[in-house]
């Protein structure tokens, strides 16, 4: 049984129609990625999903029961990592918690044991500014994280990093979701991320937005160095740049 369903599901803002009678569907421990031009749709989907709005039409289900429309059950990750500057790091990962009720000294110990699984052990009582890009996504993912443990929405979390941080993140984050047993749905435009790091791959085109087509990734993970080189990976590239320029196709 899939752990998320999202079923049929249309959107209009101020009578445009953004997205139409979109399905897709996430399994336990999954990595999925969402591709798509700017515009397409993408974050519309990613704001019903998290129940921060309301569909015209279909339906989100979690672990078989209805959510839509309904916020707090899974994690949102946006492209920035909009920690608070004025907290330290782990206050700033204990926030869902204290909004949840929890006071301060019972959430600062229960996010403790999570600080040396993200690589995060000695930042503690340090502050977001001290931070280099890469451990300020670490804690942001953490953050998300203490939000929900079932189910993560990132909105192009490493757009901003550099490529050599960037992919070690990449190795990084497919760890620490084995570790903690996490699925993610992943919003993208780098086509060499989506392709090294999903287990299937939503492409979302046209306008109104529609899922054009589904890849499965068959490349065991974690992938081998040299994926990228191959003539399987830029088949993958070929055909997810065919199905973004043209929908119909």
């Amino acid at each position: 049984m899939a752990e998320l369903i999202v079923s049929n599901v249309s959107k209009s803002f101020d009578g445009k129609k953004i997205i139409e009678d979109v399905s897709i569907e996430i399994h336990d421990r999954e990595l999925v990625s969402l591709l798509g031009v700017s515009g397409g749709g993408k974050t519309t989907l990613f704001n019903v999903i998290s129940g921060l709005i309301l569909p015209d039409a279909g339906q989100v289900f979690l672990d078989g029961k209805e959510i839509t429309g309904q916020p707090g059950k899974v994690s949102y990750m946006l492209q920035k990592d909009l920690l608070l500057p004025y907290r330290t790091v782990e206050d700033n990962v204990a926030l869902p918690l204290l909004i949840a009720g929890m006071n301060k000294k019972e959430a600062r110990k229960k996010v403790q044991p999570y600080f040396e699984e993200f690589g995060l052990s000695g930042t503690q009582k340090k502050y977001p500014a001290q931070l280099s890009g890469g451990m300020r996504q670490r804690a942001a993912l953490l953050r998300t994280y203490m939000f929900s443990d079932k189910l993560a929405l990132l909105d192009e979390p490493f757009s901003a990093l550099d490529t050599l941080t960037k992919g070690a993140m990449h190795k990084w984050y497919l760890d620490v979701m084995g570790q903690i047993h996490l699925s993610t749905i992943f919003i993208t435009h780098d086509i060499d991320e989506a392709v090294l790091l999903s287990d299937r791959i939503y492409i979302l085109g046209g306008k109104p937005g529609r899922i054009v087509d589904e890849i499965r990734i068959t490349e065991p993970k974690p992938r081998r160095k040299d994926f990228n080189l191959t003539g399987e990976f830029l088949e993958y590239k070929k055909r997810i740049l065919e199905k973004i320029g043209n929908p119909e196709a």
